[in-house]
């Protein structure tokens, strides 16, 4: 999945047996997204024959045999001669492995996901590209070529998806692969002015500080406490009446003679609470209780419920309200339980709490922070997203919000006294307004080469809204959207290295360093940590394979800017 969302990256992992490594990631992701809408569940004798590619008044056509012939055997015939005698010997290898890169993905799943709202929204954009023989949307077309495609024991490969695709001729409108490809490259080039910004911002911080002597201790090191684990499951008995609402949580608690300030921690869509365990570990070692919730209504399991057809959505509106409501529930019960319970007894300190959370979960820790659900912005942001055709993938998912049900909009929680929030989204769900109701310490990681919740929109420009003092803006360049993720041992083959971006050893020791003295500066208000959040020390961390940068300040114009020029941005 590569550049979408978590889900994605799940179906993948069902059957994945690898993608070739010099497939380019645009046709990684065509094959992945290009998963399938069926209705027309056609034999291959009466798929498409031709391609048609058409621009304004002039069109060519090029037969779907020949392309195969080629992709297979090399051979090249006069009717595609013309086309590859324009395109350089490189290009010519890399479209053989296009066609043929096979993407490992049960139809099954292919077909669950692509039935939900955010798989619809994903093929009729592609639709407008792709169409059948007559003009029209390749919307069904596609939905049908790629659940085909994915059930052929030759697999899910670009040559199957056209010889499935139900029409004798697939027609290709340049008119609007021209204009998306100028919105994905407007999008690139803002991107690049605003992580320039970010560089070159963060430098001219470093420049400016003075942190002598040098912090010296690795926070990267595990701590020398030892700690318990501890597991249960929750049941809140106000929601979801009249069974309750139940979610597993995972509690590490040192073993020290005082309570431990408490650390929570959200895990993003698709995951689980395994996927930050190496942070957990990390924190509890140093001397922090790490509670780990694990949100029912957009976990692994509930990934999997979707692809056997027993759920209909990757997450439900009403996930927007669980997930915060999840941890205050959280929080309320621990309270009772170390008065109550011998084994938790005084082991935790509620006056000292944080919050950490990626993805979804980082949305988790922006509402826990304070960040206000704006409805009609979001309204607004979704309803302009639709009209300009957005590449900012993560507003599929936010614009699920509208349909919440609830009124409530505001779920600060007190006992919080600082949030790390990790490629979160929230752009168009909490807008500027919200984004200023956040007035605890905050610090905000972002992915450089993130595709799902791209930097830009969800992290550097909500950045700039935030009128608190004690900011951080921390910047992995190259990093993706699970550069971060820990490997879980509950995931039978891992994601591929391509999808997860380079160096994610170093990703996660940036992050045990990071929230390590962040939330000793902000929770347990030890400020001999605060020189380890500095631009200066920052730098001094960073590395080629994967360079960090860190900012507290940002110009907003320079941003606004480059927000301007691109859709998806609020």
């Amino acid at each position: 999945m590569v550049p979408f969302l978590r889900p994605l990256a799940f179906f993948a992992r069902s059957r994945h047996r690898g993608f070739s490594p010099s497939v380019p990631n645009r046709w990684r992701l065509w094959g992945i997204l290009s998963i399938g809408f069926s209705m027309a569940w056609g034999q291959p004798s009466l798929g498409a024959q031709e391609i048609a590619a058409t621009y304004g008044l002039f069109e060519r056509t090029l037969s779907i045999d020949a392309l195969e012939a080629y992709a297979k055997t090399g051979q090249v015939d006069g009717e595609l001669a013309p086309y590859l005698n324009f395109a350089p010997r490189n290009s010519r290898d890399t479209l053989r492995n296009v066609l043929l890169a096979r993407a490992e993905l049960d139809p099954v799943a292919v077909s669950q996901f692509l039935y939900t709202p955010q798989g619809e929204v994903l093929l009729q954009r592609l639709g407008q590209a792709i169409q059948s023989g007559s003009g029209v949307s390749g919307f069904k077309g596609l939905r049908s070529a790629l659940i085909l495609a994915a059930a052929d024991e030759d697999g899910l490969t670009l040559l199957n998806v056209l010889r499935h695709f139900p029409t004798p001729t697939l027609r290709v409108n340049f008119n609007q692969t021209f204009r998306m490809a100028q919105q994905l490259q407007t999008l690139v080039n803002a991107s690049e002015t605003a992580l320039s910004e970010v560089r070159e911002q963060s430098e001219r911080e470093a420049d400016r500080e003075d942190i002598s002597p040098s912090p010296v201790a690795d926070l990267s090191q595990p701590g020398k406490l030892s700690w318990d684990k501890l597991s249960m499951t929750l049941r809140d008995p106000n929601r979801n009446p009249p069974w309750g609402h139940r979610f597993p949580v995972d509690l590490y608690v040192p073993q020290t003679p005082d309570p431990a300030p408490i650390i929570v921690i959200s895990h993003g869509l698709g995951s689980d609470r395994s996927a930050f365990r190496y942070l957990a570990e990390h924190l509890a070692s140093h001397g922090f209780a790490v509670f780990v919730p694990e949100h029912s209504g957009s976990n692994a399991k509930h990934m999997e419920a979707l692809l056997a057809g027993q759920e209909q959505e990757i997450a439900k509106p009403q996930e927007f309200i669980d997930r915060p409501l999840d941890v205050t529930f959280l929080l309320d019960t621990l309270t009772v339980l170390s008065r109550t319970d011998p084994q938790l007894e005084n082991r935790f300190d509620f006056d000292r709490v944080g919050v950490v959370g990626q993805s979804f979960g980082g949305y988790t820790a922006l509402t826990l922070a304070g960040a206000e659900l704006d409805l009609t912005h979001l309204a607004r942001a979704c309803a302009l997203a639709r009209e300009e055709q957005s590449w900012n993938v993560s507003l599929l998912l936010q614009c699920r919000a509208q349909a919440i049900s609830s009124q409530q909009q505001q779920f600060r929680d007190p006992r919080i006294r600082g949030a790390i929030a990790i490629n979160p989204v929230g752009s168009a769900l909490f807008g500027e307004t919200g984004y200023q109701q956040i007035e605890i310490p905050l610090a905000v990681i972002a992915g450089g080469a993130d595709t799902v919740a791209p930097a830009l929109p969800e992290q550097i420009q909500p950045f700039t809204w935030l009128t608190l003092s004690q900011r951080y803006l921390f910047l992995l360049e190259g990093g993706t959207h699970f550069s971060t993720i820990g490997e879980s041992g509950e995931e039978a083959v891992p994601l591929p290295s391509a999808v997860v971006g380079p160096a994610p050893d170093l990703a996660r020791d940036y992050v045990k360093i990071l929230s390590l003295a962040f939330f000793q500066t902000y929770v347990v208000d030890n400020p001999a940590f605060r020189d380890y959040l500095s631009p200066a020390y920052v730098r001094s961390l960073s590395r080629a394979s994967l360079p960090l940068y860190g900012v507290r300040q940002l110009d907003a114009s320079t941003v606004e800017a480059s927000c301007a020029a691109v859709s998806g941005c609020p």
